[in-house]
């Protein structure tokens, strides 16, 4: 009997040792998985850790929804004419009036190669025959204030045109009313459209008109005095032929007036 209980202690000595050594060999085996999966983790994040991050557009910046991201930004060279006047404008009760900068304009971005489309191009108006100059003198590339180098449309609403002859990519439109004078233009509108009529595909990029007053919907845009900086619209990439732009007098008349029109774009292939 004595030797029976001996034999069973022993028997449960030996299983009771094989289980902990199964045990302690899994344990083994789940460490070193463990430690064969921790370096393949490591170069994962490393290899995160190395990607570029791409940084937010800059004031100034085009931002465009057609461009390629891989397409190479440049400043846009654009010529400014020499200021006529000093200060700010007095007694301009204007609504929704945007606040002077007060130092010079950031560049634009643009992709490389973009330039003025609209140099030397063919130019139409509401108003066929100007009080003041010819209407060719839009797009012919002085943009200066002096005597003699604007154009001066009728009362009310008017509104210019610009064949580009052919289909363009747009990023930035230029206008220069007449910065001789501190004076802001009324419901001035920016469309592109594909043809002289402006029915199809007609986009409107820039709407200060925030009555509605000139029945072209009502604008979000600020409305700004007028300088020898110009204006400066984000065209945001549109496509099309044709840029026309309305006013509709000013603060110190009912007229209309352009210096010069520039467009900032590529044609499409």
């Amino acid at each position: 009997m004595k030797q029976s209980w001996s034999r069973f202690f022993w028997i449960v000595i030996a299983c009771t040792g094989l289980l902990f050594s199964c045990q302690k060999s899994s344990q083994q085996q789940g460490q070193q998985k463990t430690d064969q999966q921790q370096p393949a983790t490591a170069a994962k994040d490393t290899t995160q850790q190395q990607v570029p991050v791409q940084q937010a557009p800059q004031p100034g910046e085009a931002r465009t929804s057609t461009r390629s991201t891989s397409e190479q930004l440049v400043p846009l060279d654009i010529k400014l004419p020499k200021p006529m006047f000093v200060g700010t404008p007095t007694n301009v009760a204007v609504p929704n009036l945007e606040k002077p900068l007060g130092k010079p304009r950031p560049p634009f971005l643009a992709p490389g190669g973009t330039k003025n489309v609209a140099l030397k191009r063919p130019v139409t108006s509401s108003d066929e025959q100007p009080i003041i100059g010819e209407l060719s003198m839009i797009a012919d590339g002085d943009k200066e204030a002096a005597e003699g180098s604007f154009v001066e449309l009728g009362p009310k609403l008017q509104y210019v045109t610009i064949d580009l002859k052919g289909r363009h990519t747009m990023y930035a439109i230029m206008v220069w009313h007449y910065h001789k004078q501190p004076v802001v233009y009324h419901d001035v509108i920016v469309q592109v459209a594909d043809d002289p009529d402006f029915i199809s595909n007609v986009q409107t990029v820039f709407n200060n008109d925030i009555d509605n007053s000139s029945g072209r919907g009502v604008g979000k845009d600020m409305s700004y005095v007028e300088t020898s900086e110009g204006k400066l619209i984000d065209a945001k990439g549109v496509q099309g032929r044709y840029v026309r732009l309305y006013s509709r007098g000013n603060t110190a008349n009912d007229l209309n007036h352009y210096i010069e029109v520039e467009v900032y774009g590529k044609a499409v292939q």
